[in-house]
């Protein structure tokens, strides 16, 4: 396993532009973030979140301020997340994924074993960016580009440090024809810093 963060292997030398909030977000060790998301689709979109949740993908409920929790760890060369979102009536979604490193500045977060997006990430004014490359189909060795648009839209994430210690995030889907698709974004903090 390697000893340097999986985001830090992606960002290079621009690792050390991040704020500590968001270093602590992505270091090497076992650790949970603790805040609450606001999710938000049109309605229309309902019925295709019902089914990308069945492959394991993205969050087929809205709701402001839910509870959410994100424990993060990794094995070998991958990282594991796993989000824990509690809505109000005792609903409680779980969506995971795993990432690897892609080369480059580019990670691919899987959310099946045989599906992920690739995306490249890059810091901005202390800001860090994730912008969508494509969708990632895998067969076994084989990873074939499925083009963003054919199946939701271009994936935009922004995560900027606060000055509480914590750190905002904000995660975009855009169709070029149908505009904003999907949304969730919230405010968190690194509260468990626990070595492996």
């Amino acid at each position: 396993m390697s000893a340097i963060p999986l985001m830090q292997q992606a960002l290079g030398t621009q690792w050390q532009q991040l704020p500590p909030a968001l270093q602590a977000h992505y270091q090497q060790g076992r650790n949970t973030d603790v805040g609450a998301l606001d999710i938000d689709y049109p309605a229309p979109m309902q019925p295709y979140l019902h089914f990308l949740r069945l492959l394991g993908a993205l969050v087929n409920r809205r709701g402001k301020t839910v509870p959410t929790t994100v424990e993060k760890w990794m094995e070998g060369d991958t990282q594991r997340w796993q989000r824990t979102i509690t809505f109000p009536d005792g609903k409680v979604v779980v969506f995971k994924s795993h990432w690897v490193y892609a080369g480059g500045n580019e990670v691919i977060e899987y959310v099946s074993p045989f599906m992920g997006l690739r995306m490249a990430v890059s810091v901005v004014d202390g800001k860090l960016h994730y912008s969508g490359r494509h969708l990632v189909l895998k067969l076994g060795r084989v990873l074939i580009p499925i083009p963003e648009w054919l199946v939701l839209g271009h994936t935009t994430i922004v995560e900027t440090a606060l000055d509480t210690g914590g750190f905002a995030m904000d995660f975009r889907l855009t169709h070029p024809w149908f505009g904003e698709v999907f949304r969730y974004a919230g405010e968190f903090r690194t509260e468990s810093l626990i070595a492996d």
